[in-house]
């Protein structure tokens, strides 16, 4: 019996900016594991490093990997296994909160809290905290705009309260970040004491095993140069780290990817790492070093296109249904290929096709949408850009956080691991340039 395509479904199950979300029944038939492919394991190491190694002592872990490579979901899933495990779970993405490109460590403390408070009372555990209370108050009189609050009020209402008063306003928000800086510490304690410790016993007495705050979406704070000459986020995450390390409960942070290309990651490391190194999400690897294709990672990638068409299908009859969404199954293979192993690439590659054309998509319809996709990325590379893409093709390595600047934030660049290590390919999309095509004929004319 023919499998009919719902074609609205598909298209949003390929909508390229959606995070599944694993506790979703609905988003979870989507998600395929790329562990195996991407050569580390790393939600299993996150969620062992809580529950198995330290269940009892706060741990604070860091992760990152290039923008749209599949974190969120991953942290989703991290979410949910922990959940089973008997933790309570914050997750929650501070860009929602904070302007990413204006903030510091006092706001990222208050965001925690407010989200920790908001989730605890939706369960029924409320704190009052006399600290806050006083704050609230002080800070109504500071900024001369008074905040209500009814003496009963929750935590999370008067942060909430104060950040709707200098959301929209730099000068207020300034204002009260002067005022607060020089508290972090007595706020940090406070926080700590009057929330996070007392939250933790009472949900241990509930039978939960604790407490875990997962902090996503902190990887995008703006690279932007402070007056001190420090990036933001070397401000932030060095020298602020053993600040944001200090809070008594499981926290997973994620940080930006250029900070691993910083001369100061030992620094990081140490400071809000506490000795361990952040967890980094590659691409999965869909080729070899030498180039040729990787078969295991290429057959999850077709899985997960056919599984955003056809999620009730089984997974090993699947494969029959290629020809359901394209003229062949080579046009599949090479949408896998051109992607790089970049999940949010190949989703939106594949939005492009369902934006011009009806599955089955034809071979000629994806090739109008790679050259699209590849004149865009040649907007942006200078002669500067293209040495630096000639030396990667021939090292395999980025060197330094102004290459990384240019070459992996950019996307001209992807991070793989297999079982000899960490090596950077080019966008296969770039691959094809006649540029390229071109320095790699000449090389082997040489070498031969």
């Amino acid at each position: 019996m023919k499998t009919a395509l719902n074609l609205q479904r598909f298209y949003q199950a390929c909508n390229p900016s959606k995070t599944l979300v694993m506790g979703d029944a609905a988003d979870r038939q989507y998600y395929i594991d790329f562990s195996d492919v991407r050569g580390c394991k790393i939600v299993e190491e996150l969620q062992r490093t809580i529950v198995r190694i330290s269940p009892d002592d706060p741990t604070c872990q860091l992760f990152t990997g290039h923008i749209g490579c599949g974190k969120s979901t991953e942290l989703q899933r991290l979410k949910t296994e922990l959940e089973l495990a008997g933790f309570h779970v914050v997750y929650f993405e501070s860009s929602q909160d904070l302007d990413m490109a204006d903030i510091d460590v006092s706001d990222i403390l208050l965001s925690i809290a407010r989200q920790v408070s908001t989730s605890l009372e939706a369960i029924n555990i409320k704190e009052k905290s006399g600290y806050f209370s006083n704050l609230f108050r002080e800070i109504g009189d500071f900024l001369q705009t008074p905040i209500e609050l009814s003496a009963e009020a929750e935590l999370s209402l008067g942060i909430a309260k104060i950040s709707a008063k200098t959301k929209d306003s730099p000068q207020l928000r300034n204002q009260l970040r002067q005022y607060l800086e020089p508290r972090t510490n007595s706020i940090l304690q406070a926080i700590n004491e009057e929330l996070l410790d007392k939250a933790v016993q009472q949900l241990k007495q509930r039978g939960q095993k604790g407490l875990v705050v997962i902090v996503d979406n902190l990887d995008r704070v703006d690279m932007r140069p402070l007056a001190s000459g420090r990036s933001l986020p070397e401000y932030l995450f060095i020298d602020r780290g053993e600040q944001l390390r200090r809070l008594k409960c499981h926290v997973v942070y994620t940080i930006p990817l250029a900070l691993i290309f910083s001369n100061e990651y030992e620094t990081l490391k140490n400071r809000l790492g506490g000795g361990i190194a952040p967890k980094v999400l590659p691409m999965v690897l869909v080729r070899q070093r030498d180039g040729s294709d990787y078969e295991p990672g290429i057959s999850l990638l077709r899985q997960l296109v056919l599984t955003r068409a056809f999620p009730e299908v089984p997974w090993n009859t699947r494969l029959s249904l290629i020809t359901e969404l394209f003229d062949h199954p080579q046009t599949l293979d090479r949408l896998c290929r051109i992607s790089g192993g970049h999940i949010r690439n190949l989703l939106g590659l594949l939005y492009s096709c369902l934006q011009r054309q009806d599955p089955p998509f034809s071979q000629s319809c994806l090739e109008a949408v790679i050259k699209d996709y590849r004149d865009d990325l040649l907007l942006a590379i200078d002669e500067h850009v293209w040495e630096l893409l000639l030396e990667v093709v021939n090292q395999q390595s980025v060197k330094g956080e102004s290459d990384y600047q240019i070459l992996l934030r950019s996307m001209f660049v992807f991070e793989y691991r297999d079982t000899t290590g960490r090596w950077f390919g080019i966008s296969p999309a770039l691959a094809e340039t006649e540029k390229i095509l071109a320095w790699q004929q000449s090389q082997f004319i040489h070498n031969s």
